[in-house]
């Protein structure tokens, strides 16, 4: 089964298939944060709020697909463009979690198809594009 891409979510301009019903957006805020000495929590916000594209999953990709995405997070720091639950674009840089798949299907030495592919895109701080995140 071939899965269309989508302009979504992008990977380094790159469309990717649009997950499976259940992934999540988070949007993840950083605090440095303590009790003092009458134990009242004193602390603050660090850097920018960041976001996690969690559970990233394709029930069935066919081994150019699952390849094709491997490969567009090979580099590690990525630039991610996407649709945040507040339905405006951000484009950050991000790395991905551990890749997960499950082989089905075999001719030869060669694999016909992956199942339950999937991976998070966790954002590490940096913007990187001009999207108007601060």
């Amino acid at each position: 089964m071939i899965r269309p891409n989508t302009d979504l979510i992008l990977i380094n301009g790159q469309p990717i298939p649009y997950p499976d019903d259940g992934f999540s957006i988070k949007h993840i805020i950083n605090v440095d944060a303590a009790r003092n000495t009458n134990g009242t929590v004193v602390g603050q916000v660090v850097g920018r709020p960041l976001w996690k594209l969690e559970n990233l999953k394709w029930s069935r990709l066919t081994p150019d697909q699952w390849r094709h995405l491997k490969n567009l997070i090979e580099p590690f720091f990525v630039a991610v463009t996407f649709t945040a639950d507040d339905n405006t674009r951000h484009t950050v840089t991000m790395y991905p979690g551990d890749k997960s798949s499950r082989p089905f299907g075999v001719s030869g030495l060669s694999y016909n198809a992956f199942l339950e592919c999937s991976f998070n895109l966790i954002d590490c701080g940096r913007i990187s594009g001009a999207s108007g995140e601060a």
